[in-house]
């Protein structure tokens, strides 16, 4: 054991949008999934934060990538030096060496035997000895405090950045599930085209993600309304400044097609699920994680259609990660593939 120490163990939850790390149960990276690279060498000059500066503010010379795509890695190289980069931050300190890494990362539970691949491709090419891999779901139920391995059914939504993952869990496993390419993503890009046909004004991804954060809400007859948001772009016919104010209800209405969907999904797995375990999800309620989690209104709205209890989780963002963490430490759990 003298050369422990020369071993990381890291915990990863490699999201569509951000990517939260976990060493020694302290998050030691918190950023969005984004790599910059110089056009003319192909070479990566900045990742996370600094990457997301740049990010639709770039000139020719520069290019910047978002790698994963729904869920899953679209552009492998960019992926393996985004996770570089991560791991080049977490060791800053290292001059002499770099330590030998052992990860645990989470992927969705509807990911192909050929995306699993990549993935796992992408950490062993980044300087990782030994990956393990888990399904989302799972590792937002560990997050939360439940009891997977418990003989009863626990239901998990987790709302990411590309997939909302549906799952209903017993026994260390997953019994049903439904990963749907609707999430975070698709909300921004909802408000995009909303500000566009409704208002005839342009405004980019990085402003979307901001209305969504101030006034995104998943129904119009919230408890709290609210301030309205003042969005400022160029008119689409005339290219001159404009100002808007937004309100939670017009996103609310703009947002509704994409939640009826991921309602639908929600609705198909109750559908898929055993009486026994029904009757848990029915009298301890379905749990809520994800960065949608945290839309205005979405777990009233999803109890009043379902009939059913929804609980917004303690700090829904970092569950994901947390419970991939709480896996690196017991790498006997059935549910991780080696």
């Amino acid at each position: 054991m003298a050369f422990s120490f020369l071993t990381q163990e890291l915990a990863v939850d490699l999201g569509t949008a951000n990517t939260v790390i976990f060493m020694n149960d302290k998050i030691v990276v918190d950023e969005p999934s984004i790599v910059a690279f110089d056009q003319k060498t192909d070479r990566p000059i900045a990742v996370g934060n600094q990457a997301r500066m740049m990010y639709e503010k770039t000139n020719p010379n520069i290019r910047t990538v978002r790698p994963l795509k729904d869920g899953v890695i679209a552009d492998f190289d960019a992926a393996e030096q985004m996770i570089r980069g991560f791991v080049k931050m977490i060791n800053k300190s290292r001059r002499l060496f770099a330590p030998s890494l052992k990860m645990v990362i989470c992927i969705p539970s509807g990911s192909t035997e050929v995306e699993r691949r990549a993935v796992r491709d992408s950490s062993e090419h980044a300087g990782s000895k030994e990956v393990h891999i888990i399904f989302e779901p799972m590792a937002a139920a560990l997050g939360i405090g439940l009891d997977v391995m418990a003989p009863f059914g626990n239901m998990i939504v987790d709302i990411g950045g590309g997939t909302a993952e549906i799952a209903v869990i017993s026994l260390g496993g997953i019994v049903c599930s439904e990963s749907i390419r609707v999430a975070g993503d698709v909300f921004t890009s909802d408000i995009q085209q909303y500000m566009r046909q409704q208002h005839n004004l342009r405004v980019g991804e990085r402003s979307a993600e901001q209305i969504k954060i101030s006034v995104g809400a998943a129904t119009a007859d919230l408890d709290e309304i609210p301030e309205p948001y003042i969005v400022k772009g160029p008119n689409i016919m005339t290219s001159r400044p404009i100002e808007v104010a937004v309100t939670s209800q017009e996103i609310a209405h703009c947002l509704n097609k994409s939640i009826e969907k991921i309602e639908a999904s929600i609705l198909n797995v109750l559908e898929q699920t055993p009486p026994e375990l029904y009757a848990d999800i029915v009298s301890k309620g379905i749990f809520l994680t994800g960065g949608g989690a945290l839309l205005k209104g979405i777990d009233k709205r999803f109890s009043e259609k379902m009939n059913i209890p929804f609980h917004i989780a303690e700090n829904p963002l970092k569950a994901v990660a947390r419970g991939t963490s709480l896996a690196l430490k017991n790498l006997d759990y059935p549910f991780l593939m080696g």
